[in-house]
């Protein structure tokens, strides 16, 4: 089995230093991880169950968030939000380090937790955690959430199916989200007294709360990056591979991969 291997480590003032170990089944996007031991009662599927959730408790004891949680959140206990920490993220020989605070470092950590958890709210985020980003700006991850939900569409289009191009799915999405966060950090607040694991959240919650809502803004500020597509020489390049006989000549075909795959994947 296939694994992406993600090193967290965070190193406080004192000198104290966490580390994270995230596996992921490179086929699912899940997380690897087994708790140490029994689940404590915060992480009941019951206990803040997020109003949206569509699982049921007779199938799923406990929340899938919940349970990628458990063995995290109790290491930074000792850690206040806005200490400062150093960060450092290692994946597969690329390094990513900062100076910044608590909620923002575990926000990173969090983010990526979230996404890998299986819980039905956050599936979407699968293929952003694969090409994970740590310490994403806010611009930074406008773009890969877009791009990514418009790669989602394109998919779609060859299985046939309708594709959403004006983002009101993507909208949608993270709305759901923020309510998983809301619940979330309302389910942290009744086992823990720290506050960084709780406004870690909070930190992400922010973004999904404003995304919806200017998703169409934050579009139009990076616009100028794609110039090129928007050129008339752009449009002419599409004319010829449009035209009998060029490179895509039937519209409606999407790329097919060329000869057998050797990635063992759909």
């Amino acid at each position: 089995m296939a694994v992406i291997e993600i090193r967290y480590s965070f190193t406080d003032q004192q000198g104290g230093c966490q580390v994270i170990d995230v596996r992921i089944d490179e086929q699912s996007l899940e997380n690897l991880a087994e708790p140490a031991g029994p689940l404590p009662v915060w992480a009941g599927l019951d206990v803040c169950q997020c109003p949206h959730c569509p699982l049921d408790r007779a199938t799923h004891a406990c929340c899938p968030v919940a349970r990628a949680l458990v063995d995290i959140v109790p290491r930074f206990e000792d850690i206040v939000s806005f200490d400062q920490v150093e960060v450092v993220v290692v994946r597969a020989g690329r390094t990513i380090s900062e100076q910044t605070t608590a909620q923002r470092a575990l926000s990173s950590l969090l983010g990526l937790l979230f996404a890998t958890s299986g819980c039905p709210h956050t599936l979407f985020l699968k293929p952003m955690a694969n090409f994970h980003l740590p310490l994403a700006t806010e611009e930074e991850t406008v773009f890969r959430a877009a791009g990514t939900y418009l790669l989602g569409q394109y998919f779609r289009r060859c299985r046939g199916k309708d594709a959403d191009l004006e983002l009101a799915g993507l909208k949608s999405l993270y709305q759901n989200l923020q309510r998983v966060n809301v619940a979330m950090a309302n389910r942290l607040r009744t086992a823990f007294s720290s506050d960084s694991s709780v406004n870690a959240i909070i930190f992400l919650d922010v973004f999904a709360k404003t995304l919806p809502f200017v998703i169409s803004e934050r579009l139009e500020d990076i616009r100028y990056l794609f110039a090129p597509y928007l050129a008339e020489t752009f449009d002419d390049l599409l004319e010829e591979v449009r035209a009998p006989g060029g490179c895509s000549s039937h519209p409606g075909r999407c790329l097919q991969r060329q000869g057998p795959s050797t990635s063992g994947r759909d």
